[in-house]
């Protein structure tokens, strides 16, 4: 299985793995998945290159891991076949540097501030702090809040109260951290 949510569903769904179906159904909510697209290149900038200097995986530790993260993960306003062409549309030296100049220069934009301002709208999208949609965590929960905790990479995030109960609760939940203590 390449796809991690179809793996979460699996392991949901075999004895083998504890209580079968504890997570509930995706309802496929259109409207968290108009808020990921909107957010999506503004992450993309303030994200990525927060991995990157953070150390977040063990393979960041060496030089070569962080350039592999950075020549397979493309920075807008580049397309990922742009990103990845062959006759190299981007060298490897400038994605080096527009890696570098997107941390350095993320704290003087907008994109904080964008970012703050479509939680406030993301806020008012989620059911409360147990859960997105109702009727208890789910695989809209998987999906929104791993999203959802890359931001606290993001040194800055203004969360409002209910999502950021949501964030905590969940963090609690799964009994996976969030990144507060190691944001850039």
């Amino acid at each position: 299985m390449m796809e991690s949510l179809d793996i979460i569903d699996f392991v949901d769904s075999d004895a083998r793995f504890g209580p079968t179906k504890v997570l509930k159904p995706a309802t496929d909510r259109t409207d968290l998945k108009a808020w990921q697209k909107s957010v999506q290149t503004t992450l993309r900038l303030l994200q990525r290159p927060r991995y990157v200097a953070s150390g977040l995986m063990p393979e960041f530790q060496q030089r070569a891991g962080r350039e592999a993260f950075i020549f397979n993960h493309q920075l807008p306003p580049y397309e990922k076949s742009q990103w990845k062409n062959t006759e190299e549309v981007v060298t490897n030296e400038q994605k080096l540097k527009l890696y570098k100049d997107a941390l350095t220069s993320s704290d003087n934009t907008n994109l904080i501030s964008q970012l703050n301002e479509k939680l406030v709208e993301l806020d008012d999208l989620v059911h409360c702090a147990d859960c997105c949609s109702g009727g208890g965590v789910g695989m809209d929960d998987v999906d929104l809040w791993s999203r959802l905790r890359s931001i606290t990479i993001v040194k800055g995030v203004v969360w409002p109260l209910k999502l950021r109960s949501y964030m905590d609760r969940l963090s609690e939940l799964s009994d996976v951290p969030l990144y507060d203590q190691m944001a850039i």
